[in-house]
This record gives structure tokens, C-alpha cells and sequence, in this order.
């Protein structure tokens, strides 16, 4: 029963082994089992029918038909006029995870790699203690029910004294110490590859199959090496066949099945006298440590032997294309490798990967001879970077709080500091579910759907799942935990200034200062730091410049300065003395002159030669010599004393003015304590009198004219009008007579008005043109309407109006002034 539920993808052990709730767990398991089995069967009788036709049976592992993806990125151009092929994308619905039956439980856990071997053959140096110990190695972390954080401690502290063999390369000793083989510098010849169909090939899926296999490489003295791997419902990735090769036959080995027990191939990929070759073996050589502890010594990539001789294009295509006048089919790469059983395609494609890589080696081994015209530098190059990538180590990805901070680099967008917050939290989430449930990030949130995501910012949890076409499974299945994520970035308030300046770090790196002034970083000599001569805190003689002769004498050791300075070989201003000899024929002598007779126009630049000059003149102000010498110092004594100068004009000014003003306003004061206030005049005028003031009569040109009406029309005479100014005048003359006759009210006795002298026609109702001047504070009747003497009607304006037509407006001339 419990086979019958795992070929029907249910779960069929129990997790729980308490008596208690064993058997209801066990009961429920039998229901979801038979529930399961009998929608399937209820779908294969609905389509045998032809009730539902649409549906697609699902078909027992490995037994569905391929999938073909048609699209325009993934066709062949048919340039030889045959019909465009498409690549092939083969898939199962109901692909069993293969990492349930796994022995040993993947690791995901935010802690770095360590190497699974635990048994290392062909060594030199003995393997640490800390990968012998089982004891050790099978207590982590991981295993236990504690938080994430807490395991990465524990697991620190118990790992602490063998940190430095945790994280070493195993065969570290072993590659640095070996040298490349003398058979692999003799010229080889080329054995040709037998034909694919009359080589045999072995499917290894036992252990005991693995180990007969093993026996065979280690009698062999080269065999050719190819994984295919799965990461996409893999968090860090899965290994699934491994294809090798030998002369005669080809292998493919089930790494799904035989997971555990692929360390016995350690003995054959790491004898130094086999040579294994890879083609493009970067990841491989990661994969093989990560699944399978195994490690590899004298290897041969074609890749970096296709770069050293330039062959244009560096694919295992393009050299079976060369080498083989083989077309490989490649309609097979996204195909999902965890199919099993393999289909028939999947099994050609497999073999096509090795059977032709040992006579591709052959040939390129003597290409690279050829290029060294029979020496083997281009062979023992290809052959060194072959070693350093058999020296790299697989290293875990590791999650920070800066993690999410590398792909935001990569894109070519900014966010606010909402915006980002969502990019954080969202990254986070999606990596600790991809560790949890072991899929790929891709799988769980793509990376396109996480800017998208990041960018909306949705407010329901139906704008997430708009932003995501298709939709992951996984996104919404967590719907609302992504729904509070967001609620939560749009909290955070809204902050461009940062954002700017966290962009201004992305875009210009910090520099980190280096320890020794002559450790480079590129440098490839391998040379410790310690062995470098630190010369960051020596100080370096330096030779000063000089301006003037009389301070040559201050010149530091010349013994010190003896390695670093030199004499300049060429010169663009000195004139190199050249010997005459003593007998010059005539065409020389002539020559000679010629030479002479030009003249260096830089001369008057150089210093002069031969010239005697008075040490007494140097310190003489009164010559041209202590002027020239001591020029500069005196146009800075000038300046200086320039600007004293000024200074000092500026402080006295200041001194006058604020003198000025304390005089003016002393002045201003003593004027004003000998004039009496109105109260005092008035309290001294009731002292004095007692009665009230009498009228006091003024001169005729003194008087003040009575009101008069208020005239209307303006004198048509424009002499007649006074100005502004002119009336200001006349008041201000009018109230100084007035307080003159204040104050000599009680000498001059009172006299009548006399009116005779008076006019009294502006009672009589005259015309305002009799008027000698327009005063408009008199007030005046208003005068008769002169007809409209085109008949027509009067102006809906009027005169009474202070508003103005709409039209035309004439209110530049006098006469049509507005009527009050």
C-alpha cells in the first residue's frame, strides 16, 4: 500500500510516531490516498467517454508525451532551406521530488558549505580531523527544531576550532604540488571515435554497477566527463546524470539514485595519472563537490584550449562541428533532467556530450603544439588554467540584510524609500520560503514580478496577483502574508533625499585603502603581504626646489638622494656644449659659423653663464641686482603696506562721520529745550488773559478767502490754474503769518472785518467761470447741460457718474475731465 501511494505522489510516512495520534494520522493519510486516486480515475473515465476532452489524462511518470514550446526565440534559421527546428522543453506534471528520498537531507540553511568527503583517496597530505569525525559532522544545526538565527550560532560555536579545515579545499596541497604530466607534451595521434550506434552504452543505477565502473576508469588513462543538472525546483540546485566516456564505451550514471554512494568515483577523478576532460567544467566542478564530495586532479578543459587557439566560437557545438562534421541536437536543454525513466531523445542527447570529447582532446592537443611550433608553452598554459578551475570551491549563497542591495544595483531603476522597503521585505520573503519549502527563487517570486511588485506597490491583494502573469504558485498560495508586506511599506513615510543618496553609494563604490603600497590586488606572482617591503611609513628623501642662488646651501645629504635622482638625458632649453676640434677644414669652418651665427630663442629664459656677479650687489637695495633678486619679496611688502593703508583711511573716515553725526544730534537737542510746547503755551496764555481768543485782523494779501461753491468747470485758461506746489506754499505761509498773529493777538487792538473789500457775487449765483483760479474743495451748484447738438440722446454715463465708457476714453484732455 505504501508503494501503491508513493507511485501516486501521496504521502505515505508518518511524521508523527506518537501512539496517541499514530493512528488517526494514519487513517487520514489512507483517505487523502484514496481521494487522490480516484480523481484520476474519475478523469481517465470522463476523457475515455468524450465527456471532457480538453483535460489531459495524467499519465504515470516518465509516459507523458513532450511538451514542444513554439516560439520565435527558440527556432533554428533555416538557412539550407529545410524546416526550422524548435527546441524541445520535455516536462512531467507529476514529477515525484526527487529530494524526498534522499538519505541524506538537502542543506538550505543560511550557513556556509561544508565539503561532504569525509574519505579522501590518492592523498598526499591526510585529510583534517573534523571531516573523519562522524560524530561531528552528523550533529548540525539544521537538524534541530530551533530558530534560524540560533542554529547559525550553535552551529558557530561548536565549529569554532576546526575553522580553518572547515572551509579549505581538500585537494588544495595536491593541485598546487602537481605538474603537468610529460605524456600530455608528446604529440598525440588522433584515434578515431567509433560510431555512436555501435557503442555500447551502460545505465548505472546500483552500487554495485557504480563500483564495477570504477574498477574499469582506474585502468583507463583518460575518459571524458559531463553533468546535467536541475535548479529550477531546487533552491541550490540538483545534479541529476552524469555522463563519462572511455574509448569504447559510454556510461550514464543516475545521480538521483545513487546520490550517497558517488564519493567511491574520488578514486579515479582524483589519480593524477588519469586524465579527465570537461568541456566548459566551471560549474561542473562546484556541482560535483556540492552533491557529491567528489573533487578532480589533472583535468583537461576544451573550452580554454578552444580560447587559446581563437576559434571563433567556444561552444562543444561548434567544436564537433569542426573537429567531428557532427550536428549535435540540441532541441534537449531545458528539458527537466528528473525525468525517469529517460526518454530515448534524453539518452542520445546524454551521449552525443562525451562519446566525441576524447577525439576533440586528441586534436587540440596537437593544434596547441602546432601553435608552439613543437613546444608545449600553449599546452602547459591550458593546462594551468585547467588546475585553477579544478581549485575552486562552491560556495553557498548566504542571506543578509544587505543581500537584496546587489540585484538592486543591477537594475536600472529607482525606488522611494517605500518602494524600497516593499523590494526588502518582499527579497527576504521570497528567500526564506525558497530555503523552507527547496525551490528556486525563479520558481517562488521571479525576479521581473519582484520590481513589478515593488514598483505598484498594490493596496489589494488582487493588484499583487495582477502584477504577476503568469501567476507562481507559491504567490498565491501567500497572498495575504505578501498583502501585509505591502501594507507595511506604504507605513513607512515617504523619503526621496535618502533615496538619492543611497543611489549615490550604489553608483560610486568606496574605495578601500590598501596595507602596503605595493600590494596590487591583480598581482598573480603569489607573494605574501609579508615578504613585501612596507615602505608607507619610511620617509623619502625629497630635493627641494630653490628659487636663488644663496640658498643652494641648505640642500639635504646628496648621498641620500643618490638612487633617486638622475640626470636628464633630454633637454628642451639647454644648449649642449659641442667640442670643436682643433683642425677644421674650410667647408667645416664655414659650418661652423652658419651653426654659430643662430641663436636659441629660448636664451632669454636660460640663466646666464660666465657672468661675474658682486656678492656686495645681492644685498645692496640700491642696485638692479637686489631688486631682481628680491622682487617678488617686495611686491609683497608693497601690497601688504597697500592695504594698511587703505585700512587705516577707512577707520578714520568712519571716526569723522560717526563724529558728525553726535555733533548734529547734540545740536538738536540744545534747539529743542528752548521751544515750548503747545500745552505750555496754551496754559500760559490762560494765565496771562483768561478769556477766550479774539479775532485777529491780517493784511488783505494775509486773509483767508471764504468757502466758495464748488466750481465745476475748470478756468479754460490754463494760466489760471495754479500748480500743486505753488498751493503748498501758500499754506505753509499762510500758517506761519497765523502764529505770528498768535503771538501779537493782545498788543494790536480788534478791528472790523470790511466786507466792501469782499466778493460778493458768488452769492449772487454767477457763472463759476468767474472765478480766478479752480479750487476743487469749493463746492458749487451744478451747471446747466449743454443739448446734444446732434440731436441725439444724452449719454447714459452722465456727469453724476465717476464711471467711464466702455469704448474710447478721452480723459487726456481737460474739458472732458468727469463731472462730480
Amino acid at each position: 500500500m505504501s508503494q501503491i501511494m508513493q507511485h501516486h505522489g501521496c504521502r505515505s510516512h508518518l511524521r508523527d510516531r506518537s501512539k496517541l495520534t499514530g493512528l488517526e494520522e494514519r487513517f487520514d493519510l489512507v483517505v487523502d490516498a484514496n481521494d487522490s486516486i480516484l480523481e484520476k480515475v474519475g478523469i481517465l473515465l470522463d476523457e475515455a467517454g468524450g465527456v471532457n476532452r480538453t483535460q489531459q489524462p495524467v499519465m504515470p511518470v516518465g509516459y507523458q508525451p513532450p511538451k514542444v514550446v513554439v516560439s520565435s526565440w527558440n527556432r533554428k534559421g533555416s538557412g539550407s532551406g529545410r524546416s526550422p527546428e524548435t527546441f524541445k522543453l520535455l516536462h512531467s506534471k507529476n514529477v515525484q521530488r526527487p529530494q524526498l528520498r534522499f538519505r541524506d537531507k538537502v542543506d538550505n540553511s543560511n550557513t556556509p558549505f561544508i565539503p561532504r568527503i569525509f574519505v579522501k583517496p590518492n592523498a598526499k597530505v591526510p585529510l583534517p580531523t573534523y571531516f573523519t569525525n562522524k560524530h561531528l559532522q552528523k550533529q548540525r544545526p539544521e537538524d534541530l527544531d530551533v530558530p534560524a538565527a540560533l542554529a547559525d550560532f550553535i552551529h558557530q560555536q561548536r565549529t569554532q576550532e576546526h575553522m580553518e579545515d572547515m572551509f579549505s579545499h581538500p585537494y588544495q596541497y595536491e593541485l598546487e604540488h602537481l605538474t603537468m604530466p610529460e605524456s600530455l607534451a608528446n604529440r598525440p595521434e588522433p584515434q578515431m571515435y567509433k560510431p555512436l550506434a555501435e557503442t555500447n552504452c551502460h545505465l548505472i543505477t546500483t552500487l554495485d554497477d557504480l563500483v564495477s565502473l570504477n574498477d574499469k576508469l582506474c585502468k583507463t588513462s583518460e575518459f571524458a566527463v559531463d553533468l546535467e543538472h536541475h535548479s529550477y525546483r531546487s533552491f541550490l540546485g540538483i545534479t541529476c546524470l552524469m555522463q563519462v566516456s572511455t574509448r569504447d564505451e559510454d556510461f550514464l550514471i543516475d545521480a538521483l539514485e545513487l546520490r550517497s554512494e558517488m564519493y567511491i568515483l574520488n578514486e579515479c577523478f582524483t589519480d593524477p595519472n588519469i586524465v579527465k576532460v570537461f568541456h566548459g567544467a566551471d560549474a561542473d566542478i562546484e556541482w560535483l563537490q556540492k552533491d557529491f564530495g567528489l573533487y578532480v586532479i589533472n583535468m583537461f578543459d576544451t573550452h580554454q584550449a578552444s580560447r587559446a587557439l581563437n576559434l571563433g566560437r567556444n561552444s562543444l557545438d561548434h567544436l564537433l562541428k569542426v573537429f567531428c562534421s557532427v550536428d549535435s541536437d540540441k532541441r534537449y536543454q531545458l528539458a527537466d533532467w528528473r525525468i525517469r525513466p529517460l526518454p530515448a531523445e534524453m539518452v542520445q542527447y546524454a551521449r552525443e556530450d562525451t562519446h566525441y570529447l576524447l577525439y576533440v582532446y586528441d586534436r587540440l592537443r596537437a593544434d596547441l603544439l602546432d601553435v608552439g611550433r613543437g613546444q608545449p608553452s600553449a599546452l602547459q598554459s591550458v593546462w594551468n588554467r585547467s588546475r585553477e578551475i579544478c581549485l575552486k570551491k562552491y560556495v553557498k549563497p548566504i542571506f543578509t540584510e544587505e543581500s537584496y542591495m546587489e540585484m538592486y544595483k543591477k537594475q536600472k531603476r529607482v525606488f522611494n524609500s517605500q518602494q524600497l522597503t516593499a523590494f526588502r521585505l518582499l527579497y527576504g520573503w521570497r528567500d526564506r520560503l525558497s530555503r523552507e519549502e527547496d525551490e528556486s527563487t525563479g520558481y517562488v517570486l521571479p525576479n521581473h514580478m519582484l520590481m513589478k511588485v515593488s514598483e505598484e506597490l498594490p493596496k489589494e491583494p488582487q493588484g499583487i496577483i495582477a502584477c504577476c502573469n503568469p501567476v507562481p504558485p507559491m504567490v498565491r498560495q501567500y497572498i495575504n502574508e505578501l498583502h501585509q508586506l505591502m501594507k507595511q511599506a506604504r507605513e513607512m513615510p515617504l523619503l526621496k533625499n535618502e533615496i538619492a543618496a543611497e543611489k549615490k553609494k550604489i553608483i560610486t563604490p568606496k574605495r578601500q585603502p590598501l596595507e602596503s603600497s605595493l600590494f596590487s590586488p591583480h598581482d598573480t606572482s603569489h607573494v605574501s603581504e609579508g615578504d613585501l617591503v612596507d615602505l608607507s611609513l619610511q620617509e623619502t628623501p625629497i630635493k627641494r626646489g630653490i628659487l636663488f642662488s644663496e640658498e643652494d646651501n641648505n640642500e639635504p645629504d646628496k648621498q641620500a638622494l643618490a638612487g633617486l635622482l638622475t640626470s636628464a638625458k633630454i633637454t628642451l632649453f639647454e644648449e649642449v656644449a659641442e667640442k670643436v676640434p682643433d683642425k677644421l677644414t674650410v667647408a667645416q669652418q664655414k659650418a661652423h659659423m652658419i651653426m654659430e651665427s643662430f641663436e636659441n630663442p629660448f636664451r632669454m629664459y636660460l640663466p646666464s653663464k660666465n657672468i661675474h656677479i658682486s656678492k656686495n650687489a645681492k644685498f645692496d637695495p640700491s642696485t638692479k641686482i637686489y631688486e631682481i633678486s628680491n622682487r617678488w619679496k617686495l611686491r609683497s611688502i608693497e601690497a601688504q603696506q597697500k592695504e594698511a593703508q587703505e585700512k587705516q583711511e577707512a577707520r578714520e573716515q568712519a571716526k569723522k562721520a560717526k563724529a558728525e553725526r553726535l555733533k548734529a544730534k547734540k545740536s538738536y537737542q540744545e534747539s529743542l529745550q528752548n521751544v515750548a510746547t503747545v500745552r505750555e503755551q496754551t496754559l500760559e496764555a490762560g494765565q496771562t488773559g483768561g478769556k477766550k481768543r479774539e479775532r485777529v485782523d491780517g493784511d488783505e494779501t494775509e486773509e483767508t478767502p471764504n468757502p466758495t461753491p464748488k466750481v465745476l468747470k475748470p478756468a479754460e485758461r490754463p494760466e489760471d490754474v495754479h500748480s500743486v506746489p505753488v498751493a503748498k506754499a501758500k499754506a505753509k505761509k499762510a500758517a506761519k503769518q497765523n502764529a505770528d498773529a498768535l503771538q501779537d493777538v493782545q498788543s494790536e487792538p480788534f478791528t472790523p472785518f470790511d466786507y466792501s473789500k469782499s466778493n460778493l457775487k458768488i452769492f449772487s449765483g454767477g457763472n463759476a467761470n468767474d472765478s480766478a483760479q479752480f479750487d476743487p474743495n469749493k463746492e458749487g451748484r451744478e451747471p446747466n447741460r449743454k443739448k446734444n447738438p446732434k440731436g441725439g440722446k444724452q449719454s447714459g454715463a452722465g456727469g453724476r457718474s465717476m464711471s467711464y465708457m466702455s469704448a474710447k476714453s478721452n480723459r487726456g484732455f481737460r474739458h472732458n475731465w468727469p463731472k462730480r
